[in-house]
């Protein structure tokens, strides 16, 4: 018979160093998550400083799905596109994730938006797909459409070792806090400048304004890599997106409410897992750092202990 593979819950912004989160973590009441926290065991840690371009829910992820690659170098336009049967497994050319999105110009800086909220569609995407096509292709870059609306496959030889910062890092900061520096980006900030040029003249921006939505007016690249031409990547763990939004909004008493519902949903169904003997593994993830925790042996004398180790759900994220 078949082994059964064990379930693995994975929550990006379990913890968040931003005032407001920071603030919400005292209120937080997780029956469910202090369960597990009690009856699993930490089986691994990664921390790193917050200046990292790939976030710990990213690092985390690449590490369940056996994908080794430096900082800023996880390759997940290559897998996508592996996914979606536009690049081969013989495929080793460099791969990335072009993202639309809305740069918010102030007096002193241009701050990049989140864009989960510029509301675009399919034929949106499709027009301007279309018209970005051949300034792309005069870098040598290939575009391909991908399932989501705004978000594109770029192939080319200059994203292979070319490390970028995830937008989960940049949403919120200005732009030349994360964009990449190295030679082999300047193409591709000549291409961005080129981009805000380009969309402000779209028609499709016209009719995001006459809808009262923010314009589309540059690109943000990132998921940079090749897939080495060996790997076959495992199952994914579930990853859920429940907290993002909120995090990335400093919006601690959406976070916190999120955080509520997280552990009456997901969290409790994972519970239910372990206690019907199911092998099941949850990883935390915050700012710095990654948490990973497992089902291992205990002898009586460390589940006795246990049960009076409770461990606060609080303490447990804040640390992240």
């Amino acid at each position: 018979m078949a082994e059964t593979s064990p379930r693995h819950l994975l929550i990006p912004f379990a913890g968040r160093g931003s005032p407001a989160c920071r603030a919400a973590l005292p209120t937080l009441r997780l029956p469910n998550l202090e369960t597990l926290l009690q009856r699993l065991t930490l089986a691994d840690t990664d921390t790193q400083d917050e200046s990292t371009r790939s976030p710990p829910h990213e690092r985390a992820l690449a590490q369940a799905l056996g994908i080794s690659a430096a900082d800023g170098c996880i390759p997940w336009g290559a897998l996508d596109a592996r996914r979606l049967g536009i690049a081969t497994p013989g495929d080793t050319e460099g791969w990335g994730v072009v993202m639309l999105c809305n740069w918010q110009v102030g007096i002193d800086d241009v701050v990049l938006g989140d864009p989960a909220a510029i509301e675009i569609d399919a034929d949106e995407s499709t027009a301007l797909l279309e018209a970005a096509r051949p300034f792309f292709e005069e870098d040598g870059i290939v575009l391909h459409p991908s399932p989501v609306p705004g978000r594109w496959l770029a192939r080319a030889r200059i994203f292979d070792g070319l490390a970028t910062a995830s937008i989960d890092r940049a949403v919120g900061y200005p732009i030349s806090q994360w964009s990449p520096l190295a030679d082999a980006a300047r193409p591709l900030r000549r291409l961005q400048n080129e981009m805000q040029m380009l969309l402000y003249t779209q028609r499709v921006n016209d009719d995001r304004a006459a809808r009262g939505v923010p314009p589309i007016n540059s690109f943000w690249l990132s998921g940079t890599g090749a897939l080495n031409k060996e790997a076959a990547p495992a199952a994914a763990p579930t990853v859920s997106d429940a907290l993002r939004i909120a995090a990335l909004r400093d919006d601690g008493m959406a976070w916190a409410a999120a955080w509520q519902e997280l552990d009456a949903g997901p969290v409790a169904a994972l519970l239910a897992d372990y206690t019907r003997g199911d092998a099941v593994s949850l990883t935390l993830c915050g700012d710095r750092a990654a948490q990973r925790y497992t089902v291992q042996p205990r002898g009586l004398a460390g589940w006795a202990r246990s049960l009076f180790d409770r461990k606060r759900a609080a303490t447990v994220l804040e640390a992240l």
